[in-house]
Parts: structure tokens; C-alpha cells; sequence
């Protein structure tokens, strides 16, 4: 049974740092590429970063360049994304999801796999 698991999210003000973890299990991680969504309400699902299984390609979306990193620890089974500079735009439910394969995509449906996600919230 796969399982994605976030952590990490809550409150912080505008220019602050959160660090966003995602556990999974129940499949062969290493082949697997992992990605990171957000979805603030009333608005559409939004790629956020992407790490290949390989680890050696990320693809990130045009608002975050620059101040989010994705990584993951093959060793746990997990993979991080470090939020920093944060902005009141930023604020949204970010998900943890999972593809099999070695290319980054940036669209939703693509990923099979869903973590319940975890809150974000960034105050002015």
C-alpha cells in the first residue's frame, strides 16, 4: 500500500523559512520521481518543484525559482522541499506526490500517487 506522508507545514510571516517533508513507503522510491504541489483555495492545483529518482534533475515552477530547493534521501525514503523568502502568496495546501519514471513533468494528473497534504500559511 503506498503511503505519502507531509509534515512540516503551519504559520509563518512573510520572509520566513518552513521546511516541508514527505515520508513515503509501500513502493520503490528509487524509481520514482516526487514532486511537490500547492493549492490555494479557489485556485487550480500548482507544481511546485520536482526531483528525478535519479536525483540529478529538478524542475522548478516560475514563482518559487530561487527560493525553494527540493531534495530527497533515498536512505529514508523521503524527500524535502525548503521553503524560503516566503511570500503571503505562498500560502496554500502543498502535496506530496509521486510518478514512476525518470522525467520531471509539471502536471497534475501525471502523478499517481498523493500524500492528504499539509497547510502553509504565510501572514504579511
Amino acid at each position: 500500500q503506498v503511503q505519502l506522508v507531509e509534515s512540516g507545514g503551519g504559520l509563518v510571516q512573510a520572509g520566513g523559512s518552513l521546511s516541508l517533508s514527505c515520508a513515503a513507503s509501500g513502493y520503490t522510491f528509487s524509481r520514482y520521481t516526487m514532486g511537490w504541489f500547492r493549492q490555494a483555495p479557489g485556485k487550480e492545483r500548482e507544481f511546485v518543484a520536482g526531483l528525478s529518482w535519479s536525483g540529478g534533475s529538478t524542475v522548478y515552477g516560475d514563482s518559487v525559482k530561487g527560493r525553494f530547493t527540493i531534495s530527497r534521501d533515498s536512505a529514508k525514503n523521503t524527500v524535502a522541499l525548503q521553503m524560503n523568502s516566503l511570500k503571503p502568496e505562498d500560502t496554500a495546501v502543498y502535496y506530496c506526490a509521486a510518478r514512476y519514471g525518470r522525467v520531471v513533468t509539471t502536471t497534475a494528473p501525471e502523478y499517481s500517487y498523493w500524500g492528504q497534504g499539509t497547510q502553509v500559511t504565510v501572514s504579511s
